[in-house]
């Protein structure tokens, strides 16, 4: 969890603990129907608040008034850390189609992903069995039909004139099986079509190239105003331009390890060979 996460989740809980001031955390929980702890945790930041935890916090202390400058605040601090868990609640496709609105909003595209083909590339099959891998970690909503179609729709816009997508990804994930040997063949296939499209540049990191930087997490650039990258529990959106900033010498120093055209076919080739060989 990102230090400036923490620090707003303890101020969120510093408020909470004001406007509390004229009643105890035992009478607070027991007028709420909570454990105590769920108290103590909030104040303290050790847990996050939903927005129906503020409405009702504010409605037991006496301070109706207050619940939208919590909300705000929450807002804020979630407009950073964006957990999995909540934004699962109601599945992969609302995910999904927060994210296309971004897509749409920029011309200029860079992505990282070491793991597996970034879900921009992705064939619908392989699509399918990653949202089914995520669904089970989370224990979240099975919508994986909906999700797949969302993701297929955003990919047309690989096909507009005017947008440009600039896309690393490391040999590793070219052999990932998250899938069926069929599968990941005919992902395979799809890759090597997508290194002639005119929107994109695919560029693949051998594994056996010299990097500049440990191969990490990965994570997308929108023009120079958003970043949004991946974690266990949660994305991280960034807009200040210092973050965006180290996410694009992340991106320029990877590149500079990375092969294309015929050298990426080549790689894509090689995975291919050794997954037929299994």
């Amino acid at each position: 969890m990102s230090t400036d996460f923490q620090q707003a989740r303890v101020a969120l809980g510093a408020r909470l603990r004001e406007l509390r001031a004229e009643t105890t955390g035992r009478d607070l929980a027991a007028r709420l129907g909570w454990p105590q702890s769920k108290v103590s945790k909030l104040e303290t930041g050790r847990q996050t608040a939903t927005p129906a935890d503020l409405d009702a916090w504010a409605a037991a202390t006496g301070s109706p008034e207050a619940a939208d400058e919590l909300r705000a605040r929450l807002e804020g601090l979630e407009s950073h850390t964006r957990s999995w868990r909540r934004q699962l609640r109601a599945g992969h496709r609302p995910v999904q189609d927060a994210l296309t609105v971004e897509y749409e909003r920029s011309a200029h595209l860079r992505a990282w992903e070491g793991a597996m083909v970034v879900g921009m590339l992705q064939t619908a099959d392989y699509a399918r069995h990653v949202f089914a891998r995520y669904a089970e970690l989370h224990q979240s909503v099975r919508d994986i039909d909906d999700a797949v179609r969302a993701r297929m729709r955003r990919q047309e816009l690989l096909h507009q004139p005017g947008r440009r997508f600039d896309i690393l990804m490391w040999e590793a994930a070219l052999h990932a099986a998250v899938c069926p040997p069929p599968i990941l063949a005919a992902q395979l296939d799809r890759l090597a079509m997508i290194v002639g499209l005119d929107t994109v540049r695919l560029g693949i990191v051998p594994l056996s190239a010299t990097v500049g930087i440990p191969p990490a997490n990965g994570f997308w650039i929108y023009d120079e105003r958003l970043v949004i990258a991946e974690d266990w529990h949660a994305e991280l959106w960034l807009d200040d331009a210092d973050s965006i900033a180290v996410y694009g010498r992340v991106w320029d120093t990877l590149r500079r390890s990375a092969a294309y055209g015929p050298a990426a076919h080549r790689l894509i080739a090689r995975a291919h060979a050794q997954l037929d060989r299994r």
